[in-house]
C-alpha cells in the first residue's frame, strides 16, 4: 500500500482533496490510502518522519512561521525518496519548489482532471522504479520494499507480511527475486526475510521483529548469519 499525507492551513481544501484521491484510489482500484492531513506544520512533520509515507501534498503558503517549502527542506532530510507534490494558488513559487526535488506542481483550486494526471504518472513513475517499490503480479498494488518483513511461499502464491497488512498474489520466488534488494535473503525453501526485520537467531530459529519465527533450512544457515552480520556492521 502506499500512503499518502496531505498539509493545508485550510481544512475544506484538505477535505476536499483528500475525497478526490480517495475518488481516484477507487476509481483505478489502487492500493493507496490518505492516512494523515494537517493543517499543522510541526504536527504534520513529526507524522511523516515517524510513520511510513510515500506521497506527500503540501501547499506552500501555511500561515504560519512553517511555509510548505522549508517543509520539503526538513522532510527531504529524512527522506530522500518521498514523493513531494506542492499544491498553491502562488504561482511565482513554482519554480522554487522544483528545488525540492518535486515530483509535481498543482495550481489551486486542484481539479480533480489534473490531479487524475498527476497520479497517473505518479503510479507509473513508481512503477518504473524498482529499487524502492514491488508491484504485485496482476494488480495495482505497490509495496514499499522497507517495508516488508518476510515473503513466504505457499501453493502457487506469495504471501508479503508488511508493516501494515499481509498481501497475497500468484507469482513465483523465481520470478521476484532478480528484482529484490541486497537485504532480502532466502533462509528457507518457503522464506525469504528482510535481514532489517531480524531480531536474533537462535540456533536455526529466525525471530522477526512483528513476532514470526522462521524455522532457517540447514543450506541457507549460514548465508543469514553473513548477511546479517555485513547488515549490522553498514
Amino acid at each position: 500500500m502506499l500512503n499518502f499525507a496531505l498539509c493545508d492551513d485550510n481544512e475544506s481544501i484538505l477535505a476536499r482533496l483528500s475525497k478526490m484521491l480517495e475518488s481516484l484510489f477507487i476509481k483505478y482500484n489502487f492500493d493507496c490510502k490518505v492516512t494523515f492531513t494537517s493543517v499543522d506544520p510541526n504536527s504534520f512533520l513529526a507524522y511523516v518522519i515517524n510513520n511510513p509515507v510515500d506521497v506527500i501534498f503540501l501547499d506552500i503558503d501555511l500561515k504560519s512561521n512553517i511555509n510548505g517549502l522549508s517543509l520539503a527542506e526538513t522532510i527531504r532530510k529524512y527522506n530522500k525518496n518521498i514523493y513531494i507534490i506542492f499544491t498553491t494558488a502562488h504561482l511565482e513559487y513554482g519554480l522554487m519548489a522544483y528545488r525540492y526535488k518535486t515530483f509535481d506542481y498543482l495550481p489551486k483550486p486542484v481539479s480533480m482532471e489534473r490531479l487524475e494526471v498527476t497520479i497517473s504518472r505518479l503510479l507509473e513513475d513508481i512503477a518504473d522504479t524498482p529499487c524502492k517499490y514491488l508491484k504485485l503480479a496482476n494488480s495495482n498494488t505497490f509495496l514499499t520494499y522497507d517495508y516488508i518483513y518476510f515473503i513466504k511461499k505457499d501453493g502457487m502464491k506469495l504471501i508479503f507480511q508488511t508493516r501494515e497488512k499481509i498481501y497475497s498474489s500468484y507469482d513465483s520466488f523465481a520470478n521476484i527475486i532478480p528484482s529484490l534488494p541486497t537485504n532480502f535473503v532466502r533462509c528457507h525453501k518457503s522464506y525469504i526475510i528482510n535481514i532489517m526485520y531480524v531480531d536474533s537467531i537462535v540456533g536455526s530459529l529466525i525471530y522477526m521483529a512483528d513476532g514470526t519465527q522462521i524455522v532457517a533450512g540447514r543450506k541457507y544457515l549460514a548465508d543469514v548469519r553473513k548477511e546479517l552480520l555485513a547488515f549490522a556492521q553498514k
